[in-house]
């Protein structure tokens, strides 16, 4: 008999009841070190203050009512994420696949406003993760998101990530923009060469593409700036962003330059949810920890020390092989599975998230001080020792 919940995922047995700080507990009452934070949506750890009121506050007054209104809530913070960014306007989504859709939408209705809607295809990049939507397994070549849906929409050409030349040489009528992530997460903490983004900026500019970056994961201060591609010296013109966003509620968005949204006037889009009042409660909390120069400072401070932990650690243990990442998008690259030690840590209540070519992402909460550094690095070690040796074989 099916279980009530469509059996989509295969849950852990840890079942979290409450959160405080970077800390998840059981209905037991045991607790675990957060180092997944809902896989970098957490960005504040569990009832921070401001983000907590904000939200309580904003439910008391008014929840939704949809986009047929004007919205001042969307307005204030949209006018934010321009200040910050390379952005002149924002729609709102409820994901980051969400988000993902709006972005390509919108790169296809600027070559259809150009008069040149033969420019429907773009390109992406090998291990990619972009989302669940057909739209977004269309942009991978990672058969465990393709397998079962096929055919998906001819809109991508998947490339090598990190090829230059093989992107220069896919350009030809037909494409119309790029679509890369800066930092691959689910596809291993795979960071984006500087010279590699830097020449699909050029290769956009040459060609009259668009260059779409997915920060949905790397973005809102989860790098150490706010956002990626601030330390690769260059800027999109569309962006998708969320997890981070909403602190934990479902929020995304699409960022994009007046040039790159020509196309997207009245009717084109639309979102019953998206962007409303509560979401943008959360959003506003967020940025005003989040955005703060002094608060950006500290993340970098607190993933240089966790970095260099983990440097450490490396170099005396014969099960982790690299450390991988930017900021506190930090990635553990293993001689063995790691879905099996993610499960392992568990025993050792630290959260973690595995990801591809065996790498456990380490993606704790922005908010995290110097105990929670030692205190992961302690579990990490541990966990290494006795994990069974029939699989580290």
């Amino acid at each position: 008999m099916i279980p009530v919940l469509m059996p989509v995922y295969a849950r852990s047995e840890v079942a979290p009841v409450r959160g405080e700080g970077c800390w998840l507990f059981d209905a037991d009452g045991r607790r675990y070190l957060d180092f997944a934070s809902g896989i970098a949506v957490n960005c504040l750890g569990h009832g921070h203050p401001h983000l907590t009121r904000a939200i309580q506050e904003q439910a008391a007054r008014l929840l939704h009512v949809s986009n047929l209104y004007a919205s001042p809530h969307q307005e204030a913070v949209a006018r934010r994420l321009v200040e910050l960014t390379f952005a002149d306007t924002v729609f709102f989504t409820n994901s980051g696949a969400e988000a993902i859709e709006c972005a390509v939408k919108t790169c296809r209705r600027f070559h259809f406003a150009q008069g040149r809607p033969e420019r429907f295809r773009i390109l992406s990049f090998s291990n990619a993760f972009h989302g669940r939507t057909l739209t977004a397994i269309a942009a991978t070549d990672q058969a465990k998101l393709r397998d079962g849906f096929e055919p998906l929409p001819d809109w991508f050409r998947v490339l090598p990530f990190g090829d230059l030349e093989a992107a220069a040489a896919a350009i030809d009528s037909s494409v119309g923009g790029i679509l890369v992530e800066p930092i691959q997460g689910e596809g291993g903490i795979r960071v984006a060469p500087p010279r590699f983004l830097q020449g699909l900026r050029q290769l956009c500019d040459a060609h009259g593409l668009l260059l779409l970056l997915d920060e949905v994961q790397c973005g809102v201060g989860r790098t150490g700036t706010l956002f990626a591609y601030e330390q690769f010296g260059i800027e999109p013109d569309v962006m998708a962003i969320a997890k981070g966003i909403g602190g934990g509620i479902p929020l995304g968005a699409c960022l994009a330059t007046e040039r790159a949204a020509a196309g997207m006037t009245v009717g084109t889009h639309g979102s019953t949810y998206g962007g409303n009042p509560l979401a943008m409660a959360a959003a506003s909390a967020v940025l005003d920890v989040v955005a703060d120069p002094g608060f950006l400072a500290q993340v970098r401070a607190r993933a240089e020390r966790l970095r260099a932990a983990l440097d450490r650690m490396v170099e005396r243990s014969n099960l982790f092989t690299e450390v991988r990442g930017l900021g506190l998008m930090l990635g553990l690259k293993l001689a063995i599975d790691s879905r099996a030690f993610v499960a392992h840590l568990r025993t050792h209540g630290l959260l973690t998230v595995a990801a591809a070519d065996n790498v456990v992402r380490l993606l704790p909460p922005l908010v995290i001080e110097d105990e929670h550094v030692a205190l992961a690095v302690e579990a990490l070690e541990k966990a290494a020792q006795d994990f069974p040796l029939c699989q580290a074989a």
